[in-house]
């Protein structure tokens, strides 16, 4: 494992459909990231700061096929699920959740807390859990390579 700006990047084995980030999951922790002037101000008196919790480089090539705003309510979980080329990227807002990721014959969980982010690659099996007092709040993006991001729920 290795950290670099705040980005944890966890090597775990991969099943998947896209080969691209040589199995590298990334899960990125925005407590840890420092705040940087937007490029668009005045370094040395910014009107407004921000984090920079994924760029290009971390995304697959595609067209950006939904944002959703998520309740997560407490208790409550989504069904498992991949997505045969749809890359999903999870912001969580508020709240606490596990989630879990399995690729292969490797089973993973989580936890992410509010400014926290994961990636998730086309065809992981991934679901979420609230298992907090407090129902949670997320944003999730995806972007699909070419299927339109066709999902397929997993018994």
């Amino acid at each position: 494992m290795s950290r670099q700006l705040g980005v944890q990047v966890l090597r775990i084995g991969v099943q998947r459909g896209v080969p691209d980030k040589e199995g590298v999951l990334k899960l990125i922790r925005g407590q840890e990231i420092a705040l940087e002037p937007a490029s668009h101000e005045d370094p040395t008196d910014p009107g407004v700061w921000k984090k920079v919790l994924a760029s290009k480089s971390d995304l697959q090539f595609g067209q950006v096929q939904m944002l959703n705003w998520s309740l997560l309510k407490s208790g409550k979980a989504f069904q498992r699920h991949y997505h045969e080329d749809m890359q999903e990227v999870f912001y969580i807002i508020q709240g606490r959740v596990s989630v879990n990721v399995e690729q292969a014959d490797r089973k993973q969980q989580y936890l992410l807390q509010a400014g926290d982010v994961i990636v998730i690659d086309p065809r992981e099996i991934h679901s979420m859990r609230n298992d907090d007092s407090e129902d949670a709040i997320y944003l999730v993006f995806g972007i699909s390579a070419e299927k339109n991001g066709r999902t397929v729920v997993v018994d």
